[in-house]
């Protein structure tokens, strides 16, 4: 099926991806831009558990403060090189993923840190698996492996400190 320039440039904007991914995502999905997306989506997963395994030993420490100054956050997110770190898309990251911290108060990175005694349920203590404040319909974990999808980089938010006025 030969797919329209407008409707490539329509996913491209809506996902991120490579102009020649959503091309072809578009011709495996006939046109129908959600199943298109869906694809895309899919190989994102294949690509971020590909590149799971790499050395994450650059990134930035993103610094967070909530109106009224009640509220702080530290967090780094670590990726392959400095040069992927200085993007605008990873800047973008690391500050949602500081308000996150902010506003819902996790204390683990993943379910792999989870002490056996904590008796909430990981989707409330940690940070991968809570619902993404900006997108309710997607885990932190999901927009962590999108990020690492669209830049082509491993991605690994090693820690975070949240500070707040009398706790």
């Amino acid at each position: 099926m030969d797919v329209s320039l407008d409707l490539i440039k329509t996913l491209r904007s809506k996902t991120g991806a490579g102009i020649m991914d959503c091309k072809r995502s578009l011709q495996e999905a006939n046109g129908d831009l959600d199943k298109a997306e869906n694809i895309l989506k899919a190989a994102g997963l294949s690509a971020a558990i590909k590149k799971s395994g790499r050395v994450t030993k650059e990134g930035l420490v993103e610094a967070y403060i909530h109106s009224g100054g009640r509220i702080g956050v530290l967090l780094e997110l670590a990726c392959e090189t400095d040069f992927v770190a200085r993007t605008p898309e990873i800047k973008q990251l690391a500050h949602d993923l500081a308000m996150q911290v902010a506003a819902m108060a996790p204390i683990y990175v993943g379910d792999g840190d989870l002490d056996p005694e904590e008796p909430r349920p990981p989707e409330e203590v940690c940070l991968l698996q809570q619902t993404f404040i900006k997108d309710p319909n997607q885990k932190v974990q999901e927009i962590v492996q999108e990020a690492i999808a669209k830049v082509g980089e491993n991605l690994r938010i090693n820690r975070f400190t949240r500070f707040a006025l009398g706790e």
